[in-house]
C-alpha cells in the first residue's frame, strides 16, 4: 500500500537565495551584529512606509520586553492584555514589576477591543498590548483614541502581523508607542529566531537600541568603525542580551524582498478555505476590514454542533494532515490563573473549546490544500455539512 506524503501544519519557504545570503554573511567575518543588521532594519522600516525606527533583536518577546522599558512601564503600573494570546505577551509586563492585567476579546475578531480594555481599567493602567490576532488588525483607530483620552501608551504586539495594514496604514507605522514583531521559524518572515521593535518615537528606539546590548553607550558597528578604541564605551544602565545576529539578519533581508509573494500565497490559500469550507458545521476565520490587510498567518477555525476538536484532530493526522490550537487563553494557565473568575473571559473560553487551526503556508501546495478540504468534508459530511 502506498504510504501518504504527510502535510505538515508548517513547512518554512526557504530557497538558494536565503542559503546564498547567510552563506556570504558567514564567510564576511561578521557572526554577531553587524552591516547585516543595519541594511536590515533600514529596510524593514521602509517596508512599513517610512518615518519609523526599527531595532532588531533576537526574538518578539525581546521586542516586547524593550517597547516596554522604554516606553516606561515599570513596578506599580498595569497593564492590558488580551488573554488570548501566547504567554510572552503577559511575562514581559512581570519581567518589568508590572502586572499584566487580562482582558477579553470580541468574539468576532478574536482581538482587544476598546469594550474590552475599558472593562478593566483602572487608575494604575499605563499600557495596552493589543494583539493582532492571526494576523488580523485591531481596530487600531478606535484603540488609539481610547489611550489618548485615558493617557496610555500602546505596545502593539504584531507576531502574526507583518504585513498586515489597518486604515491602509501599515501596522507597525503608528504614531503612539510601539510595535513589536516576530521572526520565528513559522512567522510570515523568518529569521529562524528573531523580531523587530519599530516605533515613530526617536528616544524610545535609541532606548532600545541601548538596553538589547548590556546598555553599552556604543553598539558593535559603530565601535569597528570609530577612530575611538573599541573598548572605550560607557554602560549607560543595567541592559540585556537581545541583539540580533547578522545571518539572521541577511536571511531576513532575502524574506522581506519576498514578502509580496508570500503575501499573496497566503491570501490565496485563505480564500480557497473560506470559499470550500463555508456550508461545513464550521465558523471561519474573520475577513479584514475594508482598507485594512490580514497577513493570514493563522487559519484559525471554530467547530460548531457536536463535532469533537479530538476525534477531528485524530482523524486529520490519520490521512497525514497536520494541525494545532492558538491558544489556550492565559487566564486558564497555571501561571496566569485569574483567580478562579474564568466567568470574566466567556467569549476566549468559547473560542477555544472549538478552535483549530489549519495549515496555511506559502509552500502549500493546490494538491495539497485540497486534499485537506476533502478530508475535512468527508469527516464533517456527517455533522451539519453536506
Amino acid at each position: 500500500m502506498k504510504s501518504i506524503d504527510p502535510i505538515p501544519f508548517f513547512r518554512p519557504s526557504l530557497g538558494e537565495e536565503e542559503i546564498s545570503a547567510v552563506s556570504k554573511s558567514l564567510l564576511s567575518g561578521w557572526l554577531t551584529s553587524g552591516p547585516e543588521v543595519a541594511a536590515f532594519e533600514r529596510e524593514f522600516a521602509q517596508a512599513l512606509g517610512g518615518g519609523v525606527e526599527a531595532v532588531a533583536v533576537n526574538s518578539c518577546t525581546a521586542a516586547l520586553h524593550l517597547g516596554l522599558e522604554a516606553l516606561g512601564v515599570g513596578p506599580g503600573d498595569e497593564v492590558i492584555v488580551p488573554t488570548l494570546t501566547f504567554s510572552a505577551s503577559a511575562e514581559i509586563v512581570h519581567h518589568l514589576g508590572a502586572k499584566p492585567v487580562l482582558a477579553d476579546i470580541d468574539p468576532e475578531t478574536l482581538c482587544l477591543t476598546v469594550e474590552t480594555a475599558r472593562a478593566v481599567l483602572s487608575e494604575k493602567t499605563r499600557a495596552i498590548l493589543p494583539v493582532h490576532f492571526a494576523g488580523l488588525p485591531c481596530d487600531m483607530t478606535k484603540l488609539r483614541e481610547f489611550a489618548k483620552k485615558a493617557n496610555l501608551t500602546i505596545l502593539e504586539d504584531a507576531a502574526h502581523a507583518f504585513p498586515a495594514r489597518h486604515n491602509s496604514l501599515a501596522i507597525g507605522a503608528g504614531e503612539i508607542g510601539a510595535t513589536a514583531f516576530s521572526f520565528y521559524a513559522n512567522k510570515t518572515l523568518t529569521t529562524g529566531e528573531g523580531g523587530m521593535l519599530t516605533t515613530r518615537d526617536p528616544e524610545v528606539a535609541k532606548r532600545a537600541r541601548v538596553m538589547r546590548l548590556h546598555g553599552i553607550d556604543r553598539d558593535i558597528l559603530t565601535r569597528q568603525n570609530s577612530k575611538a578604541a573599541s573598548w572605550d564605551y560607557d554602560v549607560e544602565s543595567i541592559g540585556y542580551k537581545y541583539n540580533m545576529t547578522d545571518s539572521a539578519a541577511a536571511l531576513g533581508r532575502v524574506q522581506l524582498r519576498r514578502q509580496d509573494e508570500f503575501t499573496q500565497a497566503r491570501l490565496r490559500i485563505a480564500k480557497r478555505y473560506d470559499e470550500a469550507l463555508s456550508d461545513l458545521p464550521l465558523r471561519l476565520p474573520p475577513t479584514a476590514a475594508k482598507g485594512d490587510l490580514h497577513s493570514n498567518h493563522l487559519y484559525p477555525i471554530q467547530l460548531l454542533g457536536n463535532v469533537s476538536r479530538s476525534e477531528l484532530v485524530d482523524e486529520l493526522k490519520t490521512l497525514g494532515i497536520e494541525t494545532s490550537v492558538h491558544y489556550r487563553p492565559l487566564h486558564q494557565l497555571s501561571a496566569w490563573k485569574a483567580g478562579g473568575k474564568t466567568s470574566a473571559f466567556p467569549n476566549a473560553d468559547a473560542y477555544f473549546e472549538r478552535c483549530l487551526s489549519l495549515p496555511i503556508f506559502p509552500s502549500l501546495s493546490s494538491s495539497e490544500q485540497e486534499r485537506i478540504i476533502a478530508s475535512l468534508r468527508k469527516i464533517l459530511s456527517g455533522s451539519g455539512g453536506s
